[in-house]
């Protein structure tokens, strides 16, 4: 669906100021969204969606490059892991006949409120689904991109918005409206610029100065975010801003990540099988 974007895309994106099982389960939902790093701000707390969606705003303009058509399932596939890191979902353990992640169904463990309208409301439609749907089927029913007509019931919609909306009402976003000529856009232009750094300087600190080489050892949510800005097609946005010697490691080290076979870390001690399986999706396609 995406790939790691070359070296010659920076130029543009910088002129435009672009960006096993239920243990492991309980533990991650024992964790708030943000506790990953003691050195972090914990003032303001943001899901996998929001943060994504941040790195892909431009900042003065407040909405997503018009070329990225990655962003849409991408969000998809970071309300699963999130749903998974807070021990409401599971895929399903494997047997003879499904040892694959991409065979796997994902399964309920809990339908307890997270709070977040979008990850309960698909929440609410992994419960009520019979039979069972794989990691793959749900990120294109969540994106609708189903020939089913059945099955459009499933599509979140306004989902960008949603996101936004919940960006500005935790103050790191503000909303105008912006005139493209033919049409009004409403835009999310970044007023919390420092938010946005401290993401941002996670991430690059992950594949340089706190790089451990092995995603096992990686703290979880910053692994997922990893991945999720891959599948977005917004990692470009996040390495932009280094030095050409350190874009070239970040970007070597991040494609290095990203192209491991998930099927062979999703089985290791530890692993969270839900980012694997979502990278496993997009690498597919």
């Amino acid at each position: 669906m995406t790939t790691l974007t070359h070296r010659a895309r920076r130029t543009e994106i910088s002129k435009n100021s672009e960006k096993k099982m239920e243990s492991e389960e309980d533990t991650n939902q024992q964790r708030s969204p943000d506790n990953e790093d003691s050195g972090d701000s914990k003032d303001i707390r943001l899901t996998l969606m929001e943060e994504v969606l941040l790195l892909g705003l431009k900042d003065k303009e407040g909405y997503t490059s018009f070329w990225n058509d990655c962003i849409s399932s991408g969000l998809r596939g970071g309300i699963l892991i999130e749903l998974a890191m807070r021990g409401r979902i599971y895929l399903e353990p494997p047997t003879m006949r499904k040892k694959r992640l991409l065979d796997r169904k994902v399964l309920l463990k809990s339908d307890n409120p997270t709070g977040d309208v979008l990850l309960d409301e698909t929440l609410k439609h992994i419960k009520a689904t019979e039979p069972t749907e794989t990691v793959q089927t749900w990120i294109e029913l969540l994106t609708g991109e189903t020939w089913n007509p059945f099955k459009l019931q499933y599509q979140l919609r306004n989902v960008r918005e949603r996101i936004a909306k919940n960006l500005v009402e935790k103050g790191i976003l503000t909303t105008e409206k912006q005139n493209f000529l033919l049409f009004d856009m409403t835009t999310h232009p970044v007023t919390n610029i420092t938010e946005k750094q401290r993401l941002v300087k996670k991430l690059q600190d992950s594949v340089l100065e706190r790089w451990v080489n092995d995603p096992q050892r990686m703290d979880k949510r910053t692994l997922a975010l990893l991945v999720l800005a891959h599948s977005s097609d917004v990692l470009e946005n996040v390495f932009s801003s280094l030095t050409d010697d350190k874009y070239d490691v970040a970007m070597n080290r991040a494609k290095d990540l990203v192209e491991l076979d998930p099927e062979v870390e999703g089985t290791k001690h530890s692993a969270t099988e839900m980012i694997w399986a979502v990278l496993a999706v997009f690498n597919k396609s």
